[in-house]
């Protein structure tokens, strides 16, 4: 019956966009992870009343993260790709996807994680310092195991969105479900491949904000 209704469905094909999605998502939900994390930390801690506070610094980080948030991800695929080529080689495939869809994710997650760490209670901090602790310890015993719940739900909702970017990027041949929904699918007005994969990807979507949730209730203490 499902060879009746998808006749031109291809499961090994299909498996190995599926890979590929998830390979893109993976790493690049990685990538963003630390980078944005970074990225955030800094804005932060250079913001107003942060330990580090330091308008030109928070300045020069917050119009970085600003620029990049505001450039549709198609047209950052396209800037970045003379970078990608001089570092990978190649602008075709999986990993020739990973520094736009990173570069795309970091500065979205970056102000996700400076709004979790506002919403840690300052006496919490003001208590620290007054400890006498160092502003490393500040940092990796007090902010981050605060906000941790809110830095998982963040970074499960930049996950979902990299899964819809690994599609559109899938449009210029980086491989996985959107490429393969594109090319073999829409060109050849083969929509029963169009709507297999637009289902794998609402599955993938629905694991990640699953496993996402799930860890972020783990770790709320409240």
């Amino acid at each position: 019956m499902f060879n009746e209704w998808f006749p031109n469905v291809r499961m090994e094909d299909m498996i190995t966009a599926t890979n590929e999605t998830l390979y893109m998502t993976l790493v690049s939900v990685a990538g963003t992870f630390v980078l944005g994390l970074l990225l955030g930390l800094l804005l932060y801690l250079t913001g107003p009343g942060g330990l580090w506070d330091n308008k030109t610094l928070n300045w020069i980080t917050a119009s970085i993260v600003n620029i990049f948030r505001a450039i549709p991800f198609i047209i950052l695929i396209l800037l970045l790709f003379p970078f990608t080529d001089f570092l990978l080689g190649t602008i075709r495939g999986p990993q020739a996807a990973l520094p736009a869809l990173i570069i795309g994710g970091a500065p979205f997650y970056a102000r996700l994680v400076e709004i979790a760490l506002k919403e840690v209670d300052k006496g919490v901090v003001e208590a620290a310092k007054s400890m006498g602790a160092k502003y490393s310890t500040i940092i990796f015993k007090v902010l981050l195991p605060e906000s941790m719940p809110a830095l998982i739900s963040g970074i499960t909702v930049t996950a979902i969105a990299l899964i819809g970017y690994t599609a559109v990027a899938g449009a210029i041949g980086s491989g996985g479900l959107g490429d393969f929904a594109y090319f073999y699918g829409f060109q050849r007005s083969n929509f029963d491949v169009v709507f297999i994969c637009t289902i794998l990807i609402i599955l993938i979507v629905f694991i990640f904000q699953f496993i996402g949730d799930a860890i972020s209730r783990k770790l709320d203490k409240r």
